[in-house]
């Protein structure tokens, strides 16, 4: 990324002050080279003080300054933001909106014809630089658009280009799959305070044991299924509890979960 290029927020919230900071972190721009927008005096004083960048109450004043906007507004300010910045809009800027719902179509009339539009759908733990986010294409969006948009959602985790029709899948899985690591953190650590470990010592556990095995996945390259049965000893402890969560259909009811998520995600966006 060129030491010169601009990037501007048109919302400063937490997802915004996460990525500001993860670009400045990775060395992609300095914090003179970020701006945000928003009408909150306090996401503008937050965003200002942990990112160490320009704020401004007006969308305008943010297409003014950066040749890249990212849209972190909620989906239903959508429209609004994208009228307030269409004029000043041009070939040389390109939107990359984290806008949950909202389709490329949408954001591509919004902006009128030509636009260069970047739809991502990132994850909450992009907060602690540790994203799994995809995105896809407008119809104007170049090649260097892309390599952008990757280069920028690497400095807060792992990022891969899609077809704007699996981003609900996406959404399905990586979007809402936090909430279920969640879940299954908590029941961890309630069969550990059951089984008599103090809370604290027993959510801590399980938490690490998830990321732990998280790593061993993402760096040994190792299959799931390979991992699982290092672990597993014949006639021992590990192969019981599997039969257990076989038995209440764990592996069933999470594919379950990510399917269910992905078409109330497509619906949702026909509604949009």
């Amino acid at each position: 990324m060129a030491s010169k290029s601009t990037i501007g927020f048109l919302g400063a919230g937490k997802m915004a002050t996460a990525l500001a900071k993860g670009f400045v972190k990775a060395g992609l721009v300095t914090p003179k080279q970020l701006i945000a927008s928003d009408p909150s005096d306090a996401a503008r004083a937050a965003f200002a003080r942990e990112v160490g960048a320009k704020t401004t109450a007006v969308n305008a004043e943010v297409v003014k300054f950066a040749e890249v906007l990212i849209l972190a507004v909620k989906p239903d300010q959508v429209t609004g933001a994208l009228a307030e910045i269409r004029e000043r809009f041009t070939d040389k800027n390109l939107l990359i909106s984290i806008a949950a719902g909202v389709t490329l179509a949408k954001l591509e009339a919004g902006l009128g014809a030509g636009a260069r539009v970047v739809r991502v759908m990132p994850n909450t733990p992009a907060l602690v630089g540790a994203s799994a986010s995809a995105f896809a294409l407008g119809q104007s969006a170049l090649p260097a658009d892309a390599e952008l948009a990757q280069k920028l959602l690497s400095a807060v985790g792992v990022a891969f280009q899609v077809k704007e029709s699996l981003l609900d899948a996406v959404t399905g899985l990586s979007g809402s799959g936090p909430a279920y690591v969640y879940l299954f953190i908590e029941g961890l650590s309630d069969g550990g305070v059951a089984a008599g470990l103090p809370r604290d010592m027993a959510t801590k556990l399980a938490a690490q044991t998830v990321l732990g095995s998280a790593k061993m996945v993402l760096e040994t390259g190792l299959h799931p299924a390979a991992l699982k049965d290092m672990v597993t000893s014949p006639g021992g402890t590990t192969i019981e509890g599997l039969h257990e969560l076989e038995k209440g259909k764990l592996r069933g009811t999470v594919i379950s979960a990510v399917r269910v998520a992905t078409e109330k995600s497509k619906k949702l966006g026909q509604a949009g």
